[in-house]
């Protein structure tokens, strides 16, 4: 648990041996157990080759909102989410994990939340899970370094390496969120 509600950190169970480590990184069933019933429709790899890359802060309106199952297959990155559910004790609000090869971590993001992160190191792979298909109408970005949120990336990002979309992306001043809160 994180201190934005409904955001998980997760740590699979690694079963190694003198070859490696086998792990199971998602199991539905299992999940459903622990109330997490997701149904996973898409996976996602992104590399990112320098340190210093940011992708985010991202998002996907309704009605193709997207929960998010993030992990690295190689490297390190600095993962944040941000709360934005209008009427949340959160809203606004963002925490970081540190998620990598070695660490094994996953963060699980679900609908109603800004995604972003920054690379720790060179080509850094990034893998993760979306319980909607991408759909570019309701895809939408807010700028990682605004002010009003603040976060932390742990490392000067003046020179940070962005997309054009990311680099042009709304202050969240600007930005009407399209998602709700509701008490659980």
């Amino acid at each position: 648990m994180t201190k934005l509600e409904g955001v998980l950190l997760l740590t699979p169970k690694r079963h190694g041996d003198a070859r490696g480590y086998f792990c199971e990184t998602w199991n539905k069933a299992r999940m459903a157990e622990q109330g997490l019933d997701y149904d996973f429709v898409q996976d996602n790899q992104s590399l990112s080759a320098e340190v210093g890359t940011v992708r985010g802060l991202h998002f996907q309106s309704p009605p193709h909102a997207q929960a998010k199952l993030v992990r690295c297959g190689h490297g390190a990155l600095l993962d944040v989410a941000v709360d934005i559910r209008k009427g949340s004790p959160t809203y606004g609000q963002w925490i970081s994990e540190e998620l990598s090869a070695e660490n094994g971590r996953q963060l699980l993001i679900p609908e109603g939340f800004l995604h972003g992160f920054i690379t720790l190191l060179p080509d850094t792979e990034i893998l993760y899970k979306c319980n909607d298909y991408y759909s570019p109408d309701c895809d939408g970005a807010v700028r990682f370094d605004d002010p009003d949120i603040g976060v932390d990336w742990g490392s000067d990002t003046s020179g940070a390496t962005l997309s054009a979309k990311d680099a042009n992306a709304q202050s969240f001043a600007d930005f009407n969120s399209p998602f709700e809160w509701t008490a659980p």
